[in-house]
């Protein structure tokens, strides 16, 4: 399989879609909201998927919680990150970031569903593309939360994802409409770099994903594109040995990194395993022309896609009978009735 994951436009497969799923250089698929209509209709969508394919493809979505949280009606609202510090005692909160871990992966899962690229790991709420994303302005506040919601994932079965190294919380500007610069100095932006160090060093992330943000103290390219954050950093000072997702190229964030195909190449060369192409087909078949240009000169074909994918087996009938989930659903939204007052009270 090679390394790049694509999305669709709609509820169910075109047969574009599906002659795509049979290139040997996509690895899997990330839905978006519009891929959702209610829960019979994602599970015939997810059948749809893996019939299209021989390969035993990824299928990945942004499952975060809060304002990132992809299907909603029929699924357990997660709390945003946020919510778990700023509502309770550290213990308390560590609890709930567990079972929030829980539920959201033991609920895709039942939908044969691989991977949620959680949690964030970036600090403090400032950023527009981050704010109530974030666990905590603390980083070991942030890291103990994040470890729970991590257990709680990998008890159910789901890999993790921290994102979006080594930290996109302190530029205030989005990446998803520009290229965010981080001016600080390199002893703070490492400071921020260790919520992601302790975690690697605890071995408890199993993939990350880079930023699309430029650190001028350390190199001119953002983290996505930079050889030196994903090799140098990443692969050898940290020892990081897991998935090296790019965040979506089509961002504006990425935009540095030249066009469709260009942004690819960098992202590849800079020691990303997998690309992320979301939100325009025509980039995601430059990249795809790209790659197979680049394949025929050295194999792009990567193992990596295996290490994501889920092993748990249950159906959401099982798991809605399960008191584990019921216990743990209602903790959560009773989490939720009380960050919308908080919410709500403080805006």
């Amino acid at each position: 399989m090679g390394p790049l994951l694509i999305d669709f436009e709609g509820i169910s497969l075109t047969d574009d879609d599906k002659k795509l799923l049979l290139n040997p250089l996509v690895a899997g698929v990330i839905l978006f909201s519009r891929n959702y209509q209610e829960p019979e209709q994602l599970n015939e969508l997810i059948k749809q998927i893996r019939a299209a394919s021989n390969e035993r493809l990824l299928i990945s979505v942004d499952h975060e919680g809060g304002r990132v949280q992809r299907f909603k009606q029929g699924f357990t609202l997660i709390p945003p990150a946020q919510a778990f510090a700023a509502l309770n005692d550290l213990e308390h909160a560590k609890s709930l970031a567990f079972d929030a871990g829980w539920v959201l992966a033991m609920e895709l899962i039942a939908f044969d569903i691989d991977l949620s690229y959680t949690p964030v790991l970036d600090l403090g709420h400032d950023c527009l593309a981050i704010g109530t994303r974030s666990f905590h302005h603390d980083a070991d506040i942030a890291y103990q939360i994040a470890s729970s919601m991590i257990d709680g994932m990998h008890a159910a079965g789901m890999k993790t994802t921290g994102k979006h190294f080594p930290g996109h919380g302190h530029v205030i500007a989005d990446s998803h409409k520009e290229t965010p610069i981080d001016d600080r100095e390199k002893s703070v932006i490492e400071q921020d770099m260790q919520i992601f160090a302790k975690l690697i060093a605890d071995n408890k992330l199993d993939a990350i994903m880079p930023a699309h943000v430029i650190y001028p103290a350390f190199d001119d390219k953002p983290a996505s594109g930079s050889s030196y954050w994903l090799k140098t950093v990443l692969r050898q000072q940290l020892h990081f040995n897991g998935v090296i997702f790019s965040d979506d190229l089509s961002m504006e964030g990425a935009s540095v990194m030249g066009n469709y195909a260009q942004r690819a190449q960098v992202a590849l060369a800079a020691g990303c395993d997998l690309l992320l192409a979301c939100n325009n087909r025509q980039g995601s078949l430059a990249i795809l022309e790209q790659l197979m240009i680049l394949n025929k000169n050295r194999s792009l074909t990567t193992n990596k896609t295996k290490l994501l994918l889920s092993k748990t087996k249950i159906t959401f009938d099982e798991l809605a009978k399960s008191p584990e989930w019921r216990y743990r659903r209602d903790k959560l939204t009773k989490l939720n009735e009380k960050w919308a007052d908080y919410a709500s009270s403080n805006h």
